[in-house]
Order: structure tokens, then C-alpha cells, then sequence
């Protein structure tokens, strides 16, 4: 392959699976990176079940701290997450563009303001669509509740990467410590670690 050929071939990003590097129970904060908004979703500490928590408007301008990753930022804070799962719009043949380029670069911004807590990039094609689907099924107008269907979205990725460390977990293919986020952070653990 030719170096001009290398450069405009799609790069292929594989996404992160759950594994070995699992941080053990806690929550974990499911982020839908769109050009407009971003979808926020939480589970509880038991990993079973994604639920859907905010709806933050992406930043106009990329100053020193953009208002959309300090959002999340203290969204990660507050639910004191173990770990960060961000989807990865791959398209459907596997490739990397525009999107998937925007959702590596809040990444890796937002790594720099949440400490110690690992970011994943998970698997996300369809899910926009999907939450759409679901909701408009269900009787939401998608026009009117676009910000519902970023939360949905978020959703969806984080229940997709519950439900697989659950089955890797049950496989007996990942390990992880037995700290909970409250014993991380010296203090008892609470009812659900």
C-alpha cells in the first residue's frame, strides 16, 4: 500500500471490551457523544440495570475547561463512578469518521478531569437509532424529545457493556478487585457494594 493510500484508508478502532482491567463493582456512567447534546446514563452499583440521568448540551467553544466536560465531569463525581463507558459511532462496516473522531477527542479531554477513572470506548452502532425506534413505539414524538433519545442512547450503550461483563463475569473471563467505590475512597461500604 502506497503512503497516499495509507493515509486516506478508513482507521478501524476497535472498540474496548470488558476484561481483565474491570474495576469490580460500582457504578459506571454510560456518555453518548452527539454533535448537539450529550446523553448521560448511570447503574446501579451492582452493574444489572443502565438508567438514564441527563441530557448536557455540548460547548460552543473549546476554552480551558468546556461547560459539557465539566458537567460530566461532576456527574462522574457525584455517582462516584468506577468506570466511564463511552460509545465508539463506528459506521457499520467497522470504520472510524467524523463522529467517531469527536467521541475520542471528549475522551480524551474528559480523562484529564476525572482522576483515576478508566474510560472505555464501547461499541455504539445503531443505538441512536434503536433508542429512536423504541421511544417513538412508546409513543415520543422524536422531534420533540431528542434529548430523551440521547439519554436512551446512552442507555443502550451502557446496558450493552453491563450485559457483557455480566456474561464474561459468569464465563468466569474477567477478574476484578474486591473493593467497592466507598472502601476506594476510605470509607464503609455503603447498602448495595
Amino acid at each position: 500500500m502506497t503512503d497516499s493510500a495509507e493515509r486516506s484508508a478508513p482507521r478501524r478502532r476497535e472498540p474496548d471490551r470488558p476484561g481483565d482491567d474491570d474495576p469490580g463493582p460500582g457504578r459506571r456512567i454510560g456518555i453518548d457523544v452527539g454533535s448537539v447534546r450529550i446523553g448521560i446514563a448511570s447503574c446501579d452499583p451492582g452493574c444489572v440495570l443502565a438508567t438514564p440521568v441527563e441530557t448536557v448540551a455540548r460547548a460552543k467553544s473549546r476554552g480551558a475547561e468546556p461547560t459539557d466536560v465539566a458537567r460530566v465531569a461532576a456527574l462522574v463525581a457525584e455517582y462516584e463512578a468506577v468506570e466511564i463507558v463511552i460509545g465508539l459511532p463506528r459506521t457499520l462496516r467497522g470504520e472510524s469518521g467524523s463522529a467517531v473522531k469527536a467521541a475520542e477527542s471528549f475522551a480524551r479531554i474528559l480523562a484529564k478531569h476525572v482522576d483515576g477513572v478508566p474510560i472505555r470506548m464501547a461499541d455504539e452502532r445503531l443505538t441512536t437509532v434503536t433508542a429512536t425506534r423504541a421511544l417513538r413505539d412508546s409513543g415520543v414524538r422524536a422531534k420533540s424529545q431528542r434529548s430523551v433519545i440521547d439519554q436512551a442512547a446512552a442507555v443502550a450503550i451502557l446496558q450493552g457493556w453491563l450485559d457483557e461483563r455480566s456474561s464474561r463475569l459468569g464465563a468466569g473471563t474477567i477478574t476484578h478487585h474486591s473493593t467497592t467505590p466507598s472502601e476506594q475512597h476510605g470509607r464503609d461500604p455503603e447498602v448495595g457494594e
